[in-house]
């Protein structure tokens, strides 16, 4: 069963969410603020949590802070204001997804579950081992190389990388990038795809303004470009 930590200060919310949820079959741990949040990260560790931003103490960005300097576990934020700046922190921050309040208790378990779907280590792929240049990605693992070192990612870029890889030389337009990696249902809704980019391409690429792996082509989307050769070593370089 999916377990879901939710943090928020309201209380009154935690309630009504943790029945609603709990009645479409997830296991729910409500804590009522930051610290209480972070103290219920321990054992058993939850698959999800749902992250409140606007908190008295410990606010929603100093606890997404230290959650990612623990853990790699899925993070939905909610905002009360859903500004653009908020969403692009949280994104930023390491968050995989947000969701705007007022907001309807059934948007937010279909969240969850686009969320839990990508970040499972059983999601089914057709190829385990997906290589491009000096990138090697091992799905099963939910690992990603670039020459060896390993790069951190989110489930979310992770997802929007494999997306690509597996399509390398087909340029891929924003609505087929997000319908790949949320679903469907959330086709439309590409505002941020080119924020994710971004910070992909800060991870990834050895100069993010010249990028290598993930390429825009400009007014239809973004590509991996097929037969990517490794780029020269740092001795072939210097001479």
């Amino acid at each position: 069963m999916t377990r879901v930590l939710l943090i928020d200060d309201d209380r009154a919310l935690l309630e009504l969410l943790t029945d609603y949820l709990g009645r479409t079959g997830l296991e729910v741990v409500a804590a009522q603020g930051g610290q209480a949040g972070l103290a219920a990260l321990a054992e058993p560790a939850p698959d999800l949590v749902v992250l409140d931003i606007t908190m008295p103490g410990l606010d929603g960005w100093q606890v997404l802070a230290r959650i990612r300097a623990l853990s790699s576990v899925p993070i939905i934020m909610l905002t009360a204001r859903g500004e653009e700046s908020d969403v692009l922190r949280g994104f930023a921050g390491g968050a995989d997804d947000y969701v705007t309040k007022p907001f309807s208790f059934a948007q937010l378990a279909a969240r969850i579950r686009a969320v839990v779907e990508r970040a499972s280590p059983d999601r089914v792929e057709p190829a385990s081992i997906l290589r491009g240049g000096d990138l090697v990605v091992d799905v099963d693992r939910h690992q990603v190389l670039r020459g060896g070192d390993p790069v951190d990612l989110t489930p979310t870029e992770f997802q929007i990388l494999v997306t690509l890889l597996r399509q390398p030389g087909r340029v891929l337009s924003a609505r087929q990038i997000v319908a790949e990696v949320w679903g469907g249902e959330y086709a439309d809704e590409t505002g941020y795809i080119r924020r994710y980019v971004w910070h992909l391409r800060q991870k990834l690429e050895r100069d993010p303004r010249e990028p290598r792996y993930i390429v825009n082509e400009r007014s239809v989307g973004y590509v991996f470009p097929a037969d990517l050769p490794e780029p020269p070593s740092e001795t072939t370089r210097r001479r």
